[in-house]
């Protein structure tokens, strides 16, 4: 793992590759799974003050659904506010382009220039997904074999996945923490077993302010034996 502040990156974002394959897959994220996009407290206020303007961007199966029930809603299998659902399927932002092809609704509209927010940024970051551990972030690798296509591009391409979702990780984190992991890929620093790691992110919990000026210097890399 790679810790880099109070994140913590799985090596499989630095060492896998993806790329999407929209031809191959149509979207199926958005419309497979057990629950919809996660969204943030921050978020929830977002697609409440934007649903006016991006409805019409909608399906009316969608619009059906938020309208009923909410902009997002609380799934308690996963503990964390989501999109909602279309009959337990599709994402209720999703629409299909002229090829079949999944699109996001709110995406669409900001690319009309109707909104400045581009879509959750659980969307725009995967197939990375994030994690609350304690204080820390804990990005990994969401492995899911709808997206065998793009991993298959991934490789032909060598593009990593952070890379991948370079422009999400940046808008999530900002450019200093991107610029560490690129940094830190390249790097062969401090090694942990992972029950050094678990110590370690007890003491972070109760000594976080300390921690955390070590760390705006230091990158530290953690590694399972």
């Amino acid at each position: 793992m790679i810790l880099i502040n109070d994140k913590i990156v799985h090596l499989e974002i630095v060492e896998e590759q993806f790329l999407c394959n929209l031809n191959a897959c149509k979207g199926a994220c958005c419309w497979k799974g057990d629950y919809g996009a996660p969204v943030t407290r921050e978020e929830m206020d977002i697609l409440d003050r934007i649903y006016p303007v991006v409805k019409p961007f909608l399906t009316k199966a969608g619009i059906d659904v938020i309208e009923k029930q909410g902009t997002s809603v609380w799934e308690d299998k996963a503990k964390e506010q989501a999109t909602p659902l279309v009959s337990g399927g599709a994402c209720a932002y999703m629409t299909y382009d002229e090829l079949g092809i999944a699109k996001c609704g709110i995406e669409q509209a900001h690319k009309e220039g109707v909104v400045d927010f581009l879509k959750p940024i659980s969307c725009h970051l995967y197939p990375i997904r994030i994690e609350k551990r304690g204080v820390m972030d804990a990005l990994y690798y969401d492995k899911w074999d709808i997206c065998s296509a793009a991993c298959d591009k991934g490789k032909e391409a060598k593009l990593p996945i952070y890379k991948f979702v370079k422009n999400a990780l940046i808008r999530k984190y900002g450019e200093e923490f991107y610029e560490r992991l690129e940094v830190s890929r390249r790097w062969d620093t401090g090694y942990m077993r992972d029950t050094d790691l678990i110590k370690f992110l007890g003491i972070f919990e109760r000594k976080a302010l300390s921690v955390k000026v070590m760390t705006d210097r230091f990158i530290f890399h953690f590694k399972t034996p």
